[in-house]
């Protein structure tokens, strides 16, 4: 089985380096919380010093004029296309209206800037419920301000996008790590992932515990499972890293790697004539595995690269490095 998955990125996710940098109140829940990759949830019987305890960002009942907002410093430059505004368990205490702008910026903008631009207009909000909204203008932003009206509660904001990458910054004969996702690379399809967040195998770091990574089922039948990941430019290959971090009674026997330049071709790329650029190579457990690309296919360019593990298991990290 083939599990297409949206080839848009959660521009706000930490995974990619985004971090909620202030606000201009955090007193239920800090705004970090909001930025989260797990699903909301809700503890009926928790409560803090500030009172009860909500999986989010929240803010105290507002008794002056104005509104509350927040400050995002996205990990990479991208265009939003999509917005998820999730008020899950904020059912009293949501905002019923919202609105976010964006900026590009090498360093912290002030939040009155005059070049702010609007990303999505004021919108109503539902409480308890994933709001979903299309973003018209396409700018290139790395900065984001979330503005609700007037306060209130999000538990999680996801802004769906690519990310952006000025290539002529880079050196064509200095080496990179063009499968990460600051880079535009992105998972496209995989035969499984049972286990783990399988959007992290791209993330910077090393895993935090098992549940951090790529994890396939127990394979009961023949064969072996896999995942394919579009590379942010296409690229002569050089070597890459498998790490089977926390993977340890669960790790892959081995691996292989094959390679593609499906030319635009993504429908039936599972189907390409794909090249064995890595042979099976043995795994060990909760390991970094770095391993060089055959040399007879060291000159020839890749769009697209398929990790194979056999039979099944875990991989924490994967990462392809080349030349543009």
């Amino acid at each position: 089985m083939t599990n297409k998955i949206s080839t848009l990125i959660n521009l706000a996710s930490p995974k990619l380096g985004s971090l909620g940098v202030k606000a201009n109140d955090e007193f239920f829940a800090p705004l970090k919380r909001m930025l989260l990759d797990n699903e909301p949830i809700f503890i009926p019987d928790k409560y803090d010093d500030h009172g009860k305890w909500m999986d989010g960002w929240e803010t105290k009942r507002r008794r002056v004029p104005g509104n509350d907002w927040c400050l995002i410093k996205l990990g990479s430059p991208g265009i939003i296309k999509e917005i998820d505004v999730n008020t899950k368990f904020f059912t009293g205490n949501y905002p019923p209206q919202a609105s976010i702008e964006g900026i590009y910026s090498e360093s912290e903008p002030d939040i009155d800037d005059k070049k702010w631009l609007t990303i999505l207009e004021k919108v109503d909000l539902d409480g308890d419920k994933i709001n979903k909204f299309s973003v018209k203008k396409k700018n290139v932003v790395n900065w984001i301000k979330v503005n609700i009206y007037p306060d209130g509660g999000i538990a999680r904001l996801r802004l769906w996008g690519d990310v952006y990458q000025n290539w002529d910054n880079f050196d064509n004969n200095k080496i990179i790590e063009i499968s990460a996702l600051k880079n535009c690379g992105k998972i496209i399809s995989y035969n499984n992932a049972h286990y783990g967040d399988v959007s992290a195998l791209l993330s910077e770091g090393r895993g935090k515990n098992m549940g951090d990574g790529w994890e396939t089922r127990r394979r009961r039948e023949p064969g072996n499972d896999w995942i394919i990941i579009e590379l942010g430019k296409k690229a002569r290959l050089e070597e890459v890293e498998v790490d089977t971090a926390f993977f340890k009674g669960n790790f892959p026997e081995s691996c292989s790697v094959e390679g593609v330049d499906a030319d635009g071709n993504i429908e039936n790329i599972e189907n390409l004539d794909w090249t064995p650029i890595i042979s099976k190579t043995a795994l060990k457990a909760d390991t970094i595995h770095k391993i060089k690309i055959e040399n007879k296919y060291k000159q020839t360019i890749f769009s697209h690269v398929r990790l194979n593990i056999f039979p099944d298991g875990g991989v924490s990290r994967f990462r392809v490095y080349g030349f543009i």
